[in-house]
């Protein structure tokens, strides 16, 4: 056995807290070898991107490190000084952000920042650019290179990022949940590429995510972290095949499905509270598992089987791994198609005018009835948050007609009346930026009462405490501010702040995305819940086809502004597919799917913008028809419908015969 890359051995990082420090890292030990992928998972703030940030010797005035060694080859990485951190980064160690709108600087062209990096490294800079820009699939022009950040889309924003990271032939490359908030085919061309990269480098990788299934995808093994403690590393295969520690199990027993007709999720119990943890095992306040002897001592990796570790004296008593227990959050039910709730007729927006005028919706119908959850499904700039805002009144459409209960809406949501504004409530995908952060939680639930029932100022603290007891949190949040909650608690206050106004109808712009499995697994259960027992109507947004699943009565599928396909959960998710509704169910990350293989239904390119708005990408195009004439919308006759030149019938065998082939590829490929 060769030694390792990268050797990491009990780190112990601590945060200032007031007069105090704070442990966010405790023991942390793992080691990566040449050409491997760690992948490391847990919830938010377990400290996973503590450690990565560390590997890089991010020294934040806030912060110190108690104990621990990291090597990388040799060079002890904590004890260079500034002068050896700027050689090493970039040179030898290189970091992917999570975030390339942020990471990325505003005021400097994408090829200058590239070129940056060179020269600081005294490389040639603008020949190796281009290099670097066609590596990752970027466009080598000068055009191209001369763009802005904000010229760029977020998928290729994210791309120039790991041109940057590479620029200098790194030996290790750190990324920090580099495919969040992207949308699923963007993600799946962003891992495509680094699995490209990596087999053709040879480049060792940390990646930091929450997200499970991409790591089976990509990871040679996985280590989960809870607390700032690391509780398993194993193989990936049989890490989910057989994990052994409870808290691995619960986040893949919480992980959404594809694959299966379970619409229910497990979600882990309680939440992690880091003033609370006993003196033993971080994990045992929420364990199915756990003994007194668990809260009283601390527990250490140990070898379970081969090249698998975890930190559970119980991994011997524990039964066998099974599926997780169905909760059936989800309502099934007959929905009169009576008068819907919300009908929304041939609405188009436009952005700009002139010639530079963008139609971000062109003629899209949908309706909404008492009690239905609506998914709107597609990748970024499909026009999702476009027609939610229009909706909700934020954006005026250039056409079209809303209509809630009957009654028409005026396009502006200060022209509607005080009723209807109640009625239709917003919850957006950032509660960080949605919630006041000078208010306490008390006070912003108090203000939809005191706008929507002011006559009624009795009984309000009694109005707040119902709301947050719906949510799952107790009455003393009210007194907290924001920035003193997790991620997941902001979320659940969003929705109380939300339901507070008793409406009919939830707009859900991309509530998960931002979520760890487990926090996203407790949200998902407590929108089924609150549908199945309030019958509250959603319309909800997401690029998660495996949450969706989970969710929807109906799914509408959105393509740069157009419905693709439309119809029940159980119809859309069945074939006959638009091709770009298959695309978007192939690029889902299913834990275990293996890849690596070519991807036949993948096919880029740019549409016309005179036929179909999907020809150019599209597998399946019918040459010098689809590029010029619009497609039909073809219904099945049970309210499901596909805009497509090819009959259902044809699409039907088009998809089996693509999923034969794909299947063959794959097993060619194991093989």
């Amino acid at each position: 056995m060769t030694e390792p890359l990268l050797q990491v051995s009990d780190l112990s990082v601590s945060y200032r807290q007031g007069l105090g420090w704070r442990r966010v890292v405790e023991g942390v030990s793992f080691a990566i070898r040449r050409g491997e992928v760690l992948g490391l998972v847990g919830e938010s703030g377990c400290g996973k991107s503590t450690v990565a940030l560390q590997l890089l010797g991010f020294r934040h005035g806030s912060l110190r490190t108690d104990s621990g060694k990291i090597s990388l080859e040799g060079t002890d990485v904590l004890g260079l000084d500034r002068a050896g951190l700027d050689r090493m980064r970039g040179a030898e160690v290189s970091f992917v952000p999570q975030n390339p709108t942020t990471a990325l600087n505003p005021g400097m062209r994408v090829g200058a920042q590239i070129d940056e990096i060179l020269s600081t490294h005294g490389r040639e800079s603008r020949e190796r650019t281009r290099e670097m820009f066609g590596l990752v699939g970027l466009p080598t022009t000068d055009d191209f290179l001369r763009r802005y950040p904000h010229q760029l889309s977020g998928g290729q924003q994210q791309r120039v990022c790991i041109a940057m990271a590479l620029a200098c032939d790194p030996r290790f490359v750190v990324l920090d949940e580099p495919t969040t908030g992207l949308d699923v085919t963007t993600q799946e061309q962003i891992v495509d590429l680094l699995v490209d990269l990596r087999a053709r480098l040879g480049m060792s990788m940390l990646y930091v995510t929450h997200d499970l299934g991409l790591l089976s995808q990509i990871a040679d093994r996985i280590g989960v972290m809870y607390a700032g403690q690391m509780v398993e590393i194993a193989p990936t295969d049989d890490l989910f095949a057989d994990p052994r520690h409870p808290y691995t199990r619960g986040l893949i027993g919480a992980l959404p499905r594809l694959d299966s007709d379970d619409r229910a999720v497990k979600p882990l119990r309680g939440l992690l509270q880091r003033e609370g943890l006993p003196q033993g095992c971080p994990f045992a306040p929420r364990c199915d598992f756990a003994l007194p002897r668990c809260f009283e001592e601390p527990q250490k990796l140990a070898r379970v089987k081969e090249r698998h570790d975890a930190a559970c004296w119980r991994v011997p008593d524990l039964p066998p791994n099974s599926a997780p227990a169905s909760l059936k959050g989800g309502i099934e039910m007959a929905l009169e198609r009576a008068e819907p709730l919300l009908s929304v007729q041939k609405l188009s927006v436009t952005y700009g005018s002139g010639r530079r005028a963008f139609r971000a919706l062109k003629d899209v119908s949908i309706d909404v009835q008492k009690r239905e959850t609506l998914a709107l499904v597609g990748e970024s700039g499909s026009g999702k948050s476009t027609l939610a805002r229009a909706i909700a009144g934020m954006l005026v459409p250039s056409a079209g007609v809303i209509r809630l209960r009957g009654a028409e809406l005026q396009s502006q949501v200060k022209q509607r009346s005080q009723e209807q504004r109640r009625l239709i409530q917003f919850i957006f995908q950032n509660p960080d930026a949605s919630l006041n952060p000078r208010a306490t939680v008390g006070r912003s639930l108090a203000r939809p009462l005191e706008f929507f029932f002011p006559g009624n100022t009795e009984g309000r603290a009694e109005k707040i405490r119902e709301a947050l007891a719906e949510v799952r949190l107790d009455a003393g949040y009210a007194a907290r501010y924001p920035d003193q909650l997790s991620g997941g608690e902001r979320q659940r206050v969003a929705i109380a702040r939300a339901l507070i106004a008793e409406p009919d109808l939830l707009l859900c712009d991309e509530v998960l995305s931002a979520l760890d499995v487990s926090v996203q697994a407790s949200i998902l259960d407590l929108l089924q819940r609150l549908k199945s027992e309030t019958g509250i109507a959603m319309l909800f947004i997401s690029h998660d086809l495996a949450v969706v699943r989970m969710l929807a009565d109906r799914v509408c599928v959105l393509f740069r502004g157009e419905v693709m396909e439309i119809g029940s959960r159980e119809e859309v998710y069945s074939p006959p597919f638009h091709p770009y509704t298959h695309s978007l169910l192939e690029a889902v990350s299913t834990p275990l799917k293996k890849g690596g293989a070519p991807r036949s239904s993948r096919v880029l390119g740019t549409a016309s913008g005179f036929g179909c708005p999907y020809a150019g990408r599209c597998p399946v195009e019918i040459a010098g028809l689809c590029q010029t004439e619009p497609p039909p919308l073809r219904q099945s006759g049970r309210g499901h419908a596909i805009r497509c030149h090819h009959s259902l019938e044809e699409l039907d065998k088009r998809t089996r015969h693509a999923r034969r082939e794909d299947r063959q590829t794959h097993e060619n490929h194991e093989s």
